[in-house]
């Protein structure tokens, strides 16, 4: 099998296993997996982490509330007095944005001229999950917007500064989460596509298939899934607080 091959091998969203409700088949894909592993790992974090909890915290606890702290601060100089509701939601969406994109770092890189045991791929590769994250921060805005302001302060407000800007404002309900979406998509798959095509390039290379994909990982699976996890939920906490901003 040639580079292109193997790419377009490893490009491909593969059906782990299929699931029957009254006759209709419904595919669960990789990627779903992979989903519902990130899932079940931060809930079980969650559990094991908030055990035996002290009024006086030290070690793991410590770090624990300095990050919630921070949390509830930083979304109050975006929501204000709307802070308890939105800080659990971009909370969790940074925690899974960023879990999902830097778990295929444990995945084994090839050695001796094999395919790894097994091959964790980033669900954000996939761009119907980053469709669907960018769907619900979206819909989050619009019907937050509704709450707050009212039907009639969020009709005032697609007339804002003036009439003629209608179609435009209603135009960024389209625009937002289509570039919240390709911006996730590219730059998670740009960073799986070289990650891939050095793994296989250097599969027959003993010597180096344990040396030089450890700094490309550390770049692309871990420095640039963070970034993107970081932009993506900055861009939703910034279209949310716009969408409630009655001042």
């Amino acid at each position: 099998m040639n580079l292109g091959e193997e790419l377009m091998k490893s490009l491909d969203i593969e059906t782990v296993f299929t699931i029957t409700v009254a006759g209709h088949k419904f595919p669960v894909t990789e990627t779903v997996v992979v989903s519902w592993v990130v899932m079940v790992l931060l809930c079980v974090a969650a559990l094991l982490l908030t055990r035996n909890l002290r009024r006086v915290p030290r070690g793991v606890q410590t770090l624990l509330e300095a990050g919630v702290e921070f949390l509830n601060n930083f979304s109050k100089t975006r929501f204000g007095k709307h802070a308890p509701i939105f800080s659990p939601y971009i909370g969790t969406l940074f925690l899974f944005l960023i879990v999902a994109n830097i778990l295929p770092a444990i995945t084994p890189v090839f050695t001796f001229g094999e395919s790894p045991v097994f091959e964790i791929k980033p669900p954000t590769r996939d761009i119907n999950v980053c469709a669907a994250l960018a769907l619900v921060s979206v819909l989050l805005m619009l019907l937050s917007g509704l709450v707050v302001r009212g039907a009639g302060g969020w009709l005032k407000n697609l007339l804002h500064p003036m009439p003629m800007m209608l179609p435009f404002n209603l135009l960024e309900y389209v625009i937002r989460p289509l570039s919240l979406c390709l911006r996730l998509f590219g730059n998670i798959l740009g960073g799986f596509i070289i990650m891939t095509l050095v793994n296989i390039a250097l599969a027959s290379a003993i010597n180096f298939s344990l040396i030089i994909p450890i700094p490309l990982s550390l770049y692309f699976d871990f420095f640039d899934g963070f970034i993107q996890a970081l932009v993506f939920t900055f861009l939703t906490t910034l279209y949310l607080s716009e969408a409630i901003e009655t001042e």
